[in-house]
């Protein structure tokens, strides 16, 4: 029986990069969002839809299954990555079942029975690199940077190839749906950005 789904937090677009000490900022992966849930049942695999992908993608269930808890449901990116070492979304596209593809986990939403939705990012932040301290390679900490400028890390972002990046508010709550607390900023050169521009095209136009 699948758990009680928990939509993820969307991150808001915005023109550009906030500044300032009230601000993180990830890289922006390009993957499947996934909300991975371990307890006592088993472990599921949960589209941003809900939809149960936990036999497409072995390693991040192995690996969720291994963790140290008795419970936990971590938000995060699935991600299969290329020759070159960068994400490609060719292959979660193409493949169903994919025993490389891992998880980016970025937020912690609960932890032995523990709802941390309401506690500050940071806390979420500062427990979910704790629980993933010995995880397998299937489940692996996004880090985030503090105390960067936002333009600056996306131009090293965007010079490396990447998706883009997102920025979080500290101090901020977990709340499903879309978040002012949460700004994406995409690669206009990103594959993603592209793909998603061909696919808008032909849903107009084709």
């Amino acid at each position: 029986m699948v758990p009680r789904f928990i939509p993820p937090c969307l991150p808001s677009p915005a023109e550009r990069p906030p500044t300032g000490p009230d601000w993180v900022h990830e890289i922006k992966h390009d993957g499947f969002r996934m909300m991975v849930r371990r307890d006592a049942a088993g472990v599921w695999l949960l589209t941003r839809n809900g939809h149960d992908w936990t036999q497409r993608y072995p390693l991040i269930a192995a690996a969720a299954g291994a963790l140290r808890v008795r419970s936990c449901l971590i938000d995060g990116e699935a991600v299969a990555c290329g020759d070159d070492g960068l994400p490609a979304f060719d292959r979660l596209r193409y493949r169903r079942t994919d025993g490389s593809v891992f998880l980016f986990a970025f937020d912690l939403l609960e932890v032995d029975g523990q709802d941390l939705r309401r506690e500050p990012l940071e806390v979420r932040k500062s427990t979910l690199a704790s629980v993933l301290r010995k995880a397998g390679p299937g489940v692996q900490l996004n880090e985030h940077l503090e105390h960067e400028d936002g333009e600056v890390v996306f131009r090293h972002a965007c010079k490396m190839g990447l998706e883009g990046i997102v920025s979080k508010r500290l101090g901020s709550r977990y709340r499903s749906g879309r978040s002012k607390d949460w700004l994406k900023f995409k690669n206009p050169e990103a594959p993603a950005v592209k793909r998603e521009s061909e696919e808008d095209w032909v849903r107009n136009y084709g």
